[in-house]
């Protein structure tokens, strides 16, 4: 599956890992992923470290995804992006916006 959301056990923490494309194709799940977890969630953590694709599409999803969790009092964090995903990420000036852990 494309996109796995695991919440923590005391449910303070949300990994949402995309593996491969990350694409509009993924919006719903994508989405269905924090929509449903979005409880008492403090941290929302996108693992990349799986994803060899991303778009234009994937960025204003993780946009979507900032504006929903602040909105829920939570911060979003951008985990382990490869090189070319990294790249992509600087261009679109995301480490102004997002915290990325490499």
């Amino acid at each position: 599956m494309p996109v796995e959301p695991q919440l923590s056990d005391n449910g303070d923490k949300l990994i949402i890992k995309v593996s491969g494309r990350f694409d509009f194709s993924d919006h719903k799940a994508f989405r269905n992923a924090y929509d449903s977890n979005s409880g008492s969630v403090k941290t929302c953590v996108v693992d990349l470290s799986q994803t060899d694709y991303m778009d234009s599409a994937a960025l204003g999803m993780l946009l979507v995804l900032k504006e929903n969790a602040e909105a829920n009092g939570a911060n979003v964090v951008i985990s382990s992006p490869s090189k070319s995903i990294q790249s992509i990420l600087s261009v679109s000036k995301f480490e102004s916006l997002f915290r990325i852990e490499t």
